[in-house]
């Protein structure tokens, strides 16, 4: 009896020091410890950080708490049912959400999935109005404050120790990085590329690699309209009718069925 007794404290210690770690994470991601402004040069706003409303000056992330906390729990139900595959964020800014998916992974001791970083790291391309003209508007934002390199990227990989072999690059725009890109299974498939071509381009490279029970998080679903758009026309070009579920502001995500 003292032997399971024991065996249970140590497991809620293991459990709690978990929780712990994954919280102390989420806390430096979004920079809630030092309070930086926002790019804009406005004072911290606690309320707008936690609901991703604001562009941090200093933070690794933008997308709020209930979007780390959606991250998290896609990780966790894909864990709990054995979904193959890994893990891939398409448009990462400074890298928080694909630093929160390697620290789920040591957390959970998993070490055969890979965390594949998808992006151009100069920001984004420039929009073609006669192909995609609902990208036209979007262009407006500064690309010196989405255009982030790729050595940053991996400096703040190595700031929290997890820079290593399970995180692999891919540098340049989608539609030339993704139709060839060395992924065979997609267990949880993240899109932030603002445009309707950079969702478009891996909505079409990599969701026919998204395993059924795997998770797609669309980022700026609400916020950019041509980002919503692409997503429709995808969903209805390929008859997919899994439904869709907010995940904080401006964030959506679905569960493949089928």
């Amino acid at each position: 009896m003292k032997k399971q007794l024991a065996l249970l404290a140590l497991l809620h210690m293991n459990v709690h020091a978990q929780s712990n770690y994954l919280d102390l994470m989420k806390k430096c991601l979004l920079n809630t410890i030092y309070e930086d402004p926002s790019h804009q040069g406005q004072a911290f706003n606690l309320e707008a950080r936690l609901a991703g409303k604001d562009w941090p000056s200093l933070a690794h992330t933008m997308i709020g708490i209930d979007g780390l906390n959606n991250t998290q729990f896609c990780m966790e139900d894909i864990i709990k049912n054995n979904v193959p595959g890994d893990l891939v964020e398409t448009g990462v800014w400074r890298g928080g959400s694909v630093i929160f998916m390697r620290a789920l992974l040591r957390e959970y001791n998993i070490t055969d999935r890979v965390v594949w970083v998808a992006d151009s790291f100069q920001g984004l391309p420039t929009p073609n109005p006669k192909k995609y003209p609902a990208d036209t508007y979007t262009f407006r934002i500064m690309n010196e404050v989405i255009g982030i390199s790729l050595e940053t990227v991996k400096n703040n990989f190595a700031k929290y120790d997890l820079l290593d072999g399970q995180v692999k690059f891919l540098q340049g725009w989608f539609k030339d990085t993704l139709p060839t890109a060395p992924i065979e299974l997609i267990a949880l498939l993240r899109l932030d590329g603002d445009f309707y071509e950079s969702t478009m381009d891996t909505l079409t490279n990599l969701y026919p690699k998204l395993a059924v029970g795997g998770y797609i998080i669309i980022d700026d679903y609400e916020a950019m309209k041509a980002c919503a758009q692409a997503v429709h026309d995808y969903r209805n070009a390929h008859n997919i009718t899994d439904p869709i579920e907010p995940a904080g502001w401006s964030i959506v995500y679905w569960k493949k069925t089928k």
